[in-house]
């Protein structure tokens, strides 16, 4: 009567201690230089990967954030003046190029 095998101890993530690796015969990526620079990867909470189901859905999400900041004016920034009283000034607005 064969033994029964023992339990791999760990979870499902961690490697057996039998696996070897023959790192001579690695090789580099063929498909990694057409994504550099490309592919940006970000994790998101799970509430939040609840909400947006596909990157399309982050993507068009993240982009009317974009629109929606550049076209609101630049909020006054409060500056304090020599005798420690808030200032509002307003933002300097660059200078037309002469034609």
């Amino acid at each position: 009567m064969r033994k029964p095998s023992k339990a791999v101890s760990g979870g499902p993530d961690e490697l057996r201690p039998e696996y070897r690796f023959d790192y001579s015969k690695a090789r580099p990526n063929p498909y990694a230089a057409r994504l550099k620079g490309k592919a940006v990867a970000v994790v998101l909470d799970a509430e939040v990967a609840a909400e947006f189901p596909t990157s399309e859905a982050v993507n068009t999400a993240l982009r009317a954030v974009i629109v929606r900041r550049r076209s609101k004016p630049k909020p006054l920034v409060p500056s304090r003046r020599s005798n420690g009283q808030l200032q509002r000034t307003v933002p300097v607005r660059a200078k037309k190029p002469r034609r």
